[in-house]
């Protein structure tokens, strides 16, 4: 599956850059920049090795869910195969921030207002095409406890599923296209409080969807 090559490709792409770039890096990198963008710690080069740790660890939380949900799919591989493009789109995101901050690191960056561009801005507009695209897939799962909208409402029957997953995929679509528009317009805390925002706003909806469609039709 040409999708599972590229999920373990983005799962260890990361630490196969920190191994290349270790070479040229400082002793003594930014560790830690503070809500203005300035460095507030500098560290060891070698804790550049974390980002690629928290990303083989996701992507084993990815296997691990993709393969239950693939499990509890009664015909096909329907689940398998949006398990496994969900967790490519997410693993480009956990791939996007190591070579950000290795670039930073390389040229010991001290206020990210001199970087090309806002790291919150990059990886909120970065999500925001990523929930796009998973709310075009979500329609196409089938019922099961771990991909999807799932609730006790959701999982009622058939139809209710259907309806919640075409729902949801709607709902992500306009959170993507909020969230975009929203950080193209601001920057650093600002642009993290609006798309969190427009993401907790959204879930109350998607839940009281599931519960008025599951009421309709138990």
């Amino acid at each position: 599956m040409k999708n599972k090559r590229l999920f373990y490709f983005l799962m260890f792409l990361p630490l196969l850059s920190v191994l290349i770039s270790l070479q040229f890096l400082p002793d003594q990198i930014p560790a830690h920049y503070g809500i203005t963008g300035e460095v507030d710690r500098w560290g060891s080069k070698y804790e550049v090795f974390i980002f690629p740790g928290i990303t083989i660890i996701f992507g084993l939380v990815i296997l691990i869910i993709t393969k239950y949900a693939a499990k509890q799919e009664k015909d096909g591989n329907n689940n398998q195969k949006i398990g496994f493009t969900t967790g490519i789109l997410l693993l480009l995101l956990f791939n996007i921030m190591p070579f950000y901050f290795l670039y930073t690191d390389i040229i010991k960056a001290e206020n990210l207002t001199v970087v090309f561009i806002d790291p919150m801005q990059l990886i909120f507009i970065s999500l925001g095409m990523i929930i796009m695209i998973i709310g075009n897939i979500m329609p196409k799962a089938k019922m099961n406890s771990m991909i999807g909208l799932r609730t006790t409402w959701s999982m009622k029957n058939e139809i209710t599923w259907r309806k919640s997953q075409r729902f949801g995929g709607i709902s992500f679509i306009v959170d993507g296209i909020l969230i975009i528009v929203g950080c193209c317009f601001t920057k650093g805390f600002v642009c993290y409080l609006w798309s969190i925002s427009i993401l907790i706003l959204s879930l109350p909806i998607d839940i009281y969807y599931t519960y008025k469609v599951a009421k309709k039709y138990n």
